[in-house]
């Protein structure tokens, strides 16, 4: 399943009932943290802020939080394989 979150971001659930959530915008912790959010841009982003949780809302233990931030794109895809796999 496919989800566009606020116009700045997406989340993807996976056959094993977990959820991915990649934020590019205003206010995720990304290249843009500074722009407001709903300021309506659109543009590209090196990097992006990530968080996972399952059907229970049980989040993604990053080891220190429950979102990661400033993570790139090769990143991004490592994470989304490994939720996926879970």
């Amino acid at each position: 399943m496919f989800y566009i979150s606020n116009g700045k971001g997406f989340k993807m659930t996976f056959a094993n009932g977990w959820t991915v959530s990649v934020q590019f915008g205003g206010y995720n912790y990304c290249q843009h943290y500074d722009r407001p959010a709903g300021a309506g841009y659109h543009g590209p982003s090196k990097d992006a802020e990530i968080a996972a949780f399952d059907k229970n809302g049980n989040w993604y233990d990053f080891g220190d939080d429950t979102v990661k931030g400033y993570v790139s794109a090769d990143d991004v895809l490592t994470f989304m394989n490994q939720i996926a796999g879970m």
